[in-house]
């Protein structure tokens, strides 16, 4: 029998990727991936070099993206389906082979992979390895802690609507907010709102090459990356230095 592996690529930069993952994508005879129609895909890109010559390549295109609203039944009837289809691909590939699929961060925060992870564990063997988060690479390039002592951190998608990014932003100390692009104004708006604007950044695409930082209520409106992180530092119980407590 044959198994599937899901490899963790961590925040984008491939010297960030596990030893784990790195020798099972090197290893491997089939890789599949997630990958927008048209488009290399980020997952793709971060593992350039380390796919062996004459490994079979599987690109998962996803049917839509931001065309639609994500919670419309049309967007959720297309992605039923896609995972689906390729649960049912890779469960009749396990049979015989080993597959590695690949996931940016870490494959059981907010991957794609998950989708498949719930169709197809209790149906063949399924080996995950774990990965730095995307958000842990964006905190870390910005120099500084998210949290202090005990600071309450929340992770929050910019896509909730704007009275629950308010509510939650103004109860915690650290946030990180994911999934910003168009919704960045209303994440803007919510922040501002619950009066921390003035200690958000944006980081767009954390220690990848392009990587930019710069304080959110700087970054224009119509200025919406798609692969972007909004934090918010905590502020919280640290200890006094020794010279400064006299």
């Amino acid at each position: 029998m044959g198994r599937i592996i899901c490899a963790g690529l961590g925040p984008g930069d491939p010297d960030l990727m596990s030893v784990k993952s790195d020798r099972a994508i090197r290893a491997a005879g089939h890789i599949a991936y997630f990958r927008k129609a048209g488009r290399a895909g980020q997952a793709r890109r971060i593992v350039e070099g380390m796919i062996a010559p004459g490994a079979v390549e599987y690109p998962m295109e996803y049917p839509v993206t931001t065309e639609i609203p994500f919670d419309s039944p049309e967007y959720n009837r297309l992605l039923a389906a896609f995972y689906d289809d390729w649960a049912a691909r890779l469960a009749t590939l396990a049979e015989t082979e080993e597959i590695v699929v690949l996931c940016e961060g870490d494959p059981f925060f907010y991957g794609s992979f998950m989708h498949l992870y719930i169709r197809l564990k209790d149906r063949v063997r399924i080996d995950v390895i774990p990965g730095i988060t995307g958000m842990t690479g964006c905190w870390n390039v910005t120099g500084q802690p998210i949290t202090w002592g005990d600071d309450v951190l929340s992770v929050l998608m910019g896509t909730l609507p704007e009275d629950e990014l308010i509510a939650h932003a103004s109860g915690s100390d650290a946030l990180v907010i994911m999934k910003t692009g168009r919704n960045l104004p209303k994440v803007k708006r919510a922040l501002a709102a619950a009066g921390r604007l003035g200690e958000a950044w944006l980081v767009e695409r954390g220690t990848m090459p392009g990587q930019r930082i710069e304080r959110l209520a700087q970054v224009e409106d119509h200025d919406c990356p798609y692969f972007a992180i909004v934090l918010v530092h905590g502020e919280g119980r640290r200890p006094v230095a020794a010279e400064a407590a006299e």
